[in-house]
Parts: structure tokens; sequence; C-alpha cells
């Protein structure tokens, strides 16, 4: 029989409270994009990244930037252009001639949230600058590494309109993003809240946290109780995009060259974990994980041509593996409602 955990339930009401006052402030001057925004925060507890597609305008850059007044971090923006180099994004070493030293000169990619605007723009070399910074939290330079400020977050955008003068991203780097969110338009409602706000008296963002009381929310995230069958779950679903023969699905076989690697058990795990905490519960249950799925496994999935040929996306491809596979009870639901 499964147990539920003990939680310290003042802790989880401030914490709470904590997330409410950042989330309403950015609302103050983000308009709509809920699901956008309830992904930034999930990868920020959940201590992951962002991989964004969406169309310009859609107020990507204004949430990162908004978020980081909020919580009084330090927000850079790199526009991703062919030009670079990865010195640019990373730092270098200058020589100084008067002095006869050499001197160690940081990057934009040491802030605590960090924007790289169009990555797909720039050549694979400069996007490989970002692999050691997003797995280890750190960069080195000429032998010397030189650790981020914490915590850190990376947010990529993609516009999906413009193929010209891209690049695709590298493998390694792609399965570094913990999701890949699509935005998109808001509704004639929300765009005219959009076009009132802007054209009216600018709004100031209060800062209501602190980058320290971040890092307790991430670590109070990561005591949220995450059932084993759950996890089980995670796996199957996983596994299902690698060999999808032994779970019925056959068809997939050829639409799927490459599947998903265990960073996406990983992600499923601590995004459901993520998603019960800003839900206020201290145990996540399976509408926290399969709400996440196509975030999680849509940019993993690597199609062959023949899903190409046949109008299959990555999106439809999941959506047959959810609808095959079952979704485990909810183990925590009755003992939940018997306290």
């Amino acid at each position: 029989m499964t147990t539920s955990p003990t939680t310290d339930a003042p802790a989880n009401q401030a914490a709470n409270s904590l997330m409410e006052q950042v989330l309403y402030e950015v609302k103050r001057i983000v308009v709509g994009q809920d699901y956008f925004l309830e992904r930034v925060m999930i990868a920020v507890l959940a201590q992951g990244h962002l991989l964004v597609e969406g169309v310009p305008g859609l107020a990507k850059t204004l949430t990162v930037k908004t978020l980081a007044q909020t919580l009084r971090g330090s927000f850079k923006r790199i526009q991703f252009t062919p030009d670079l180099v990865p010195a640019d994004l990373i730092g270098t070493r200058i020589y100084h001639p008067k002095t006869g030293e050499f001197a160690t000169s940081l990057g934009p990619v040491f802030a605590n949230l960090l924007l790289a605007d169009e990555i797909n723009r720039a050549p694979a070399k400069v996007q490989s600058a970002l692999l050691e910074v997003m797995q280890e939290r750190q960069v080195t330079i000429a032998g010397e590494t030189h650790p981020v400020p914490l915590p850190f977050l990376v947010m990529a955008t993609q516009n999906p309109i413009e193929t010209e003068g891209t690049y695709p991203l590298p493998e390694a780097q792609v399965d570094r993003f913990m999701m890949k969110v699509l935005v998109d338009y808001p509704s004639e409602e929300e765009e005219f809240v959009i076009a009132e706000r802007v054209t009216g008296a600018a709004k100031t963002v209060a800062a209501v946290a602190s980058m320290g009381q971040l890092a307790e929310l991430q670590q109070e995230c990561r005591k949220v109780y995450v059932d084993p069958s759950l996890m089980q779950y995670a796996v199957k679903v996983v596994s299902a995009t690698r060999r999808p023969d032994k779970y019925e699905l056959p068809e997939l076989k050829t639409y799927i060259t490459y599947g998903a690697s265990p960073r996406a058990t990983i992600g499923l795990i601590e995004g459901a974990r993520a998603l019960a905490f800003m839900r206020g519960r201290s145990y996540a249950l399976p509408e926290d994980m399969t709400v996440l799925i196509p975030d999680v496994l849509r940019h993993r999935l690597v199609l062959s041509y023949e899903a190409l040929a046949d109008g299959h996306d990555a999106d439809a491809l999941i959506q047959r593996i959810i609808k095959k596979i079952p979704v485990p009870d909810k183990p925590l639901a009755h003992e939940a409602g018997s306290k």
C-alpha cells in the first residue's frame, strides 16, 4: 500500500503564496499566454531549459524579462545571427599590452535568465557553445572553469515561418531542453487588452522575490512525491518512442527514426513534480504528467522521411502513444481526500 508523504503545511502555504505573487506581477504586464507562462514556471522550478517556437510578437521576450524583474534576477538577451562566434556567448581571454597579462571577459551567458533569440540563425559551432553551460551550469575558458549564477535558465526561441538562413539545432543540444513549447496567437479579447496596455500608461513591475527565494522554491519542489507507478508510466511512454513494437505500435517503427533519451523520462517526472507544486499539492497525480508529454517529447523525436511524406508530425505520433499506454490509477487520491 502506498503511503502519502508528510509535508510541512506552513512551508507549502508560504511557497504557494510567493508563486502567486510572482505570477500576479508577470500577468500585470503579459496578457494571456497562460499556457506559455505556466511552462516557463515549470521549467524554472524543475531547473530545466525551454525551447519556444512561435511567430514574432507573441511576448516571448517580454515574459522572460518580466519574470527576471519580478525575481530580482539578471536577464540577458542574445540575438543569434550567422556571424556569431562562440566567444560572443561564453566570453574569451583578452590580452592587455600595457600589463602584458591576459584577462577573462565573461560573455552574456552569465545571467540567471538567458534568452537565446532565434537560436537557429547561428551555425552549429555557436549553438554547441551552450552545451556545457546548459548541462553543467559552468563555462570553461582557456582551461579555467567559471560557474554561472544560480538559478540558471536558458529559453531559446525559433521562428517557424522563415527557413532561409537558418540551421538545424544539433541533437545533443535539443535534448538538453526540457520542453519545447508551441506559442500561438492570442484571442481577440486578449489582443484588445494587449493593445490597450501597450498604448496606455506604462506599468512598472514590482520585485516580489529574490533569486535566493527562488532557489528555496526549487528545493521545496524537489520534495514533491512522485509515486513509482507514475515513474514507470513515464518510462513506458518514452520507451515506446524507441521500441514501438513492444507496445503494439508497429506502424510507428516506420515513422520514428530515433526515439527520446532518458532525459525525457527525467523531464516528465520533474515536470509533473513542478506542476503539482504549482497546483498546491505535495504529491503528483497522473494528470500532472500526461499534460506535459507532448511538450517533453515533441523535439526529441527524429522522424523518418516516410512520416513527413505521409503528413505525420511528432505531436500526432505522440498522441498515438498516449492513447495506447494506460495511465496509472491515482495512488494518492483516496488518501489525500481522507485527511
